[in-house]
């Protein structure tokens, strides 16, 4: 028996990147997956596709997550085909590559309202769905929630907030057996990745990603498939006493002090 079978998924940003390999995951797993996507129908139907191929129920759904009032309705729509809601993987995030003196006020608005509001709407549209049964609250943040990147400014602070968020709702929602965590990857080969590396550090992708993977312990990006199996374990029934916590997976390259080179770099010198 697959270990979240009869189980319903909601992930948000589940057309593409990491969304697309959690939501795909899920349903490897025996989850039915409500896809929440902002306007790449065409990708959210195809993960939809593949999660129907597995034998799981899909639903793709558009929502922009810029208006936080209309994640109740979609709940509804969720409500109406599934009954239920167990598990909710906010992943969605969007924010200007900016440095904070050229941020405008709608790009901060826009990125606020995505991560923090948005997270928060849909966390009280999902509980009600969760109660008499384990629930599983997963919130994606990233690195840049605890250091300094050019850029990621406004989507760090978003972050934070969630993490913050993340805490908070482990206490208010442990005694309904609602355990709430966030997942904080680091560098993943994803679409987002390139265009944060081409666009907000204007630098070639291929010799930038070598670059940090000389300076990664395990020596390789991520992948969305990694950052899906953590989430798979935070939503499984083993992780019923693991509440409140932010998980770093990143390769080990937070923990390499500024004044370590790779090994290779000192042999040549």
């Amino acid at each position: 028996m697959p270990p979240l079978a009869g189980r319903v998924a909601v992930v948000t940003g589940a057309s593409r990147g990491m969304g697309r390999a959690i939501a795909l995951r899920l349903a490897e797993d025996g989850a039915d997956c409500a896809l929440i996507y902002r306007k790449s129908v065409e990708q959210a139907r195809e993960v939809a596709t593949r999660i129907e191929a597995l034998g799981r129920r899909a639903l793709a759904l558009a929502l922009d997550l810029r208006e936080p009032a209309q994640v109740g309705p979609v709940f509804e729509r969720i409500r109406e085909t599934f009954g239920r809601v167990d598990i909710l993987v906010a992943n969605a995030a969007a924010t200007a590559f900016r440095p904070m003196l050229e941020q405008k006020e709608h790009n901060l608005h826009r990125t606020f309202a995505i991560s923090v509001d948005s997270f928060v709407a849909a966390v009280q549209a999902a509980v009600p769905l969760m109660e008499g049964r384990p629930g599983r609250i997963v919130a994606i943040s990233g690195i840049d929630s605890h250091q300094s990147m050019a850029g990621h400014g406004a989507l760090g602070a978003a972050k934070a907030a969630v993490e913050s968020l993340v805490r908070t709702l482990a206490l208010e929602l442990g005694p309904r057996g609602i355990t709430a965590n966030g997942v904080s990857p680091g560098f993943i080969e994803t679409d987002s990745s390139r265009f944060y590396t081409e666009r907000g550090l204007k630098r070639e992708y291929s010799p930038a990603a070598l670059e940090l993977i000389e300076r990664t312990p395990v020596r390789r990006l991520g992948t969305g498939e990694d950052v899906a199996a953590l989430v798979a374990y935070l939503v499984s029934d083993g992780a019923g006493f693991l509440t409140g916590q932010t998980l770093l997976i990143d390769g080990g390259i937070t923990i390499v002090s500024p004044l370590h080179r790779p090994a290779e770099d000192l042999s040549s010198r």
